[in-house]
């Protein structure tokens, strides 16, 4: 299936000042997949080592001399190992931090050489004792669950992928392209963004077959936690873990998860899973200045869970749920699509960055005010509402407009797109200019380079 990270490989191929590159993310998002595709597109030959189910290969990196160290990987795998023609994949690179520490030296003495490495774990194996980062001698690609315009593609609705990313926010979207696009939306809701769970679906066309992926995929990622050190009591995880697909959208509470647990012990847990990347903080911000990430409070948060598709198994939802619906944003509460805007927005960013998206909040008794997600785009600290209906209220996008005039704020929706600049009176009677992007949930991939392109505008 077509990843749009595959572009990104194909230019760090060609890049002057390339570096060994680490693909970052959780277990089952097709890193794997991803890099062979590259290969057989891009190379001639492909040595790939996965250091989990064969660490003694580590045996072969001990020397500081990155040729000999290909020399020895040429006899053990009987494949040439040439700079321009092969690629090196070191696999679970996580299982043997030594050998992630060598790439510095590939950098440093073989740059020519394509050497790629991918882990899921790889926050435990940085906090290995002894363990050097060959820090400024490596870059990263960060990659998450397949986005709604991948699979777009992998359903063989390309044009419909490419109208996305072709569309301007002065265009109109005919009724009928929104309705379809809407009912693959629900499609994607189930299935989610998990390269094994699309695949299946696509095979078989059973959404029986589906959900039992999905449901081995949530079981693979609690074998895990035996994996994750001792730091944690394995049931405290899985407790957390559980937790975590019924939470989202709320402000994180350590005594929603279980009373009966010290807030330090689950704090340890989540600190684990969002390792794992299975789990994300979405941390508040005040929003005063860029990064956003610069004043955040790390006692108000709210929570991600990796994917749509398996929120949706976790919590009991189906096909029929979201069909039954009147409007989809009221779908468990409006968690479910909380959830998919907020793993596009993490991933929406270059991917050499690291995941991250924040929200913004104001509690006072007389006008508090929660904004769902707040995304820096260039220089503009953007609010982001996901609302029900085609109206929903703007109570708190209105009061973020007046502490922080954004020049733009964006509300995802069921309807089609809308470009809004109106006037407002708040209950103080002040009045609020504001200019609002309307967008249809299915439109989240493509919230940065619209709001790129309207403020480019002016």
């Amino acid at each position: 299936m077509y990843r749009t990270a595959l572009e990104y490989l194909k230019a760090w191929k060609t890049k002057s000042n390339r570096k060994p590159l680490v693909i970052r993310g959780a277990r089952q998002v097709g890193k794997t997949y991803l890099i062979r595709l590259f290969a057989s597109e891009k190379f001639d030959h492909f040595v790939e080592i996965n250091l989990e189910r064969d660490p003694e290969i580590a045996l072969l990196f001990t020397s500081n001399d990155p040729r000999k160290i290909v020399q020895l990987l040429e006899l053990q795998f009987n494949t040439p190992i040439q700079p321009g023609t092969t690629l090196l994949f070191l696999d679970e690179i996580q299982a043997v931090p030594q050998v992630l520490a060598s790439l510095r030296y590939f950098y440093e003495e073989l740059p020519e050489l394509h050497v790629v490495a991918a882990g899921s774990l790889l926050e435990f194996a940085f906090e290995e004792p002894g363990f050097s980062m060959p820090v400024g001698r490596i870059e990263y690609l960060h990659l998450g669950p397949m986005q709604f315009e991948e699979f777009l593609v992998a359903t063989g609705k390309d044009n419909l992928a490419i109208f996305l990313k072709g569309f301007s926010p002065d265009e109109n979207i005919p009724e009928p392209i929104h309705r379809q696009l809407m009912e693959l939306f629900r499609i994607f809701l189930v299935t989610g963004g998990m390269p094994e769970a699309i695949a299946t679906y696509l095979n078989s066309n059973s959404w029986q077959e589906c959900e039992s992926i999905k449901h081995s995929l949530l079981s693979t990622f609690q074998d895990d936690f035996s994996k994750y050190g001792r730091k944690v009591k394995y049931q405290r995880l899985q407790r957390v873990f559980k937790k975590i697909p019924f939470l989202v959208g709320l402000k994180f509470k350590y005594v929603n998860v279980d009373r009966n647990e010290r807030s330090g012990d689950l704090s340890t847990a989540l600190d684990l899973l969002c390792h794992a990347r299975i789990s994300y903080r979405v941390h508040h911000s005040s929003c005063s200045g860029i990064p956003l990430g610069a004043t955040i409070d790390g006692k108000k948060f709210k929570v991600l869970f990796l994917d749509v598709g398996l929120m949706s198994t976790a919590t009991g939802l189906n096909l029929l749920d979201y069909e039954k619906a009147e409007d989809l944003t009221m779908v468990n509460g409006g968690a479910i699509c909380e959830q998919f805007i907020g793993q596009h927005l993490l991933f929406s960013q270059q991917f050499y960055r690291e995941p991250e998206v924040y929200y913004w909040v104001r509690e006072k008794k007389s006008s508090s005010a929660e904004v769902d997600y707040v995304i820096a785009e260039d220089t503009a600290i953007v609010p982001i509402e996901v609302k029900a209906g085609k109206s929903g209220t703007l109570k708190s996008l209105h009061l973020f407009f007046r502490e922080k005039s954004p020049p733009i704020g964006v509300r995802f929706n069921t309807d089609v797109p809308s470009l809004l600049t109106s006037q407002t009176s708040l209950p103080d009677g002040q009045n609020v200019r504001y200019r609002l992007l309307s967008l249809p949930l299915y439109m989240a991939g493509q919230v940065r380079r619209l709001i790129s392109q309207f403020t480019k505008k002016g």
